[in-house]
């Protein structure tokens, strides 16, 4: 690995492997807070926090062969990072790894996607932002307009996000808002209500779930770029992950800010969330 630790875990070489890791170190659409590219590498050093007995799932992780490729290079613009992402991810999807990217700002997702044929995933974000914006700060490729980079390539039919509780105007004003449910409608609701509401809606059968930490409350997840107050609780996005269960394509962790967080909770919240993913996708290959 060319850059920085393993993943926990992370034991195989690349042909036999189940899991496909990626670090994306870049954060240079970021609006308020930088240093989201130091996260790949706290997340993983987070990860071995953990015993390797996956108890409430009765399994010992990992189930599945992991691989860890190392970070991405870090490049100025946000055109190179893509070609950057898609030069390892690509393959990865092709050969059918279970793909989980460690971000990096929430703008790493959208060369994620693209990998992806538009017929074979949804796309589900947790995320404060809805993040639908056509460009933002003289970009398209911004962390502003994932989910409406996702829409024009898989469908605004296969794209929802739960836990948004910021919206610009321009973002509600149109004719083709993102499908999305508020973390109010979630705390007067329930989760299994809102995920419900999403598997349904979206089309496709294979989801691809995208965390943006940010999602989380600001009081579990102080680390992020654009905190956001009365967000989900961390047992919400557990929940989601073992709620969409077999249908889980890929994963991806993005906006954990290292440097808002000197604790270091909300790598070692982001690196959890990864082992539950990995612990759900091996329910269903064992």
């Amino acid at each position: 690995m060319p850059y920085g630790i393993t993943y926990a875990g992370a034991e195989s070489d690349y042909d036999s492997a189940d899991a496909f890791i990626l670090g994306i170190p870049y954060d240079r659409t970021s609006s308020f807070k930088a240093g989201a590219r130091e996260a790949p590498f706290q997340i993983r050093r987070a990860s071995y926090n953990f015993e390797e007995i996956h108890f409430e799932h009765g399994l010992d992780l990992p189930q599945l062969n992991i691989f860890d490729q190392g970070n991405c290079e870090d490049p100025f613009l946000p055109e190179d990072m893509m070609d950057e992402v898609k030069f390892f991810m690509a393959p990865a999807v092709k050969d059918k790894k279970f793909t989980v990217a460690i971000g990096g700002e929430h703008s790493v997702n959208i060369p994620i996607i693209q990998c992806f044929e538009k017929k074979n995933i949804a796309l589900i974000t947790i995320d404060a932002h809805l993040d639908s914006r056509d460009e933002y700060l003289g970009t398209p490729y911004s962390h502003a307009c994932v989910t409406r980079r996702a829409a024009e390539h898989l469908g605004i039919e296969n794209v929802f996000s739960l836990g948004v509780r910021s919206i610009s105007r321009e973002e509600l004003e149109r004719d083709d808002v993102i499908p999305h449910i508020t973390s109010f409608e979630i705390k007067d609701k329930g989760i299994e209500w809102a995920v419900k509401k999403a598997l349904d809606s979206v089309r496709n059968e294979q989801v691809y779930l995208s965390l943006d930490i940010d999602g989380i409350d600001p009081a579990y997840a102080p680390g992020t770029g654009t905190p956001e107050p009365f967000g989900l609780e961390p047992m919400d996005v557990k929940k989601t992950i073992n709620l969409i269960g077999n249908r889980l394509a890929g994963f991806d962790v993005t906006e954990v800010c290292p440097p808002a967080d000197p604790s270091g909770i909300t790598s070692v919240l982001a690196a959890r969330f990864i082992n539950e993913v990995l612990a759900v996708r091996s329910k269903y290959l064992i």
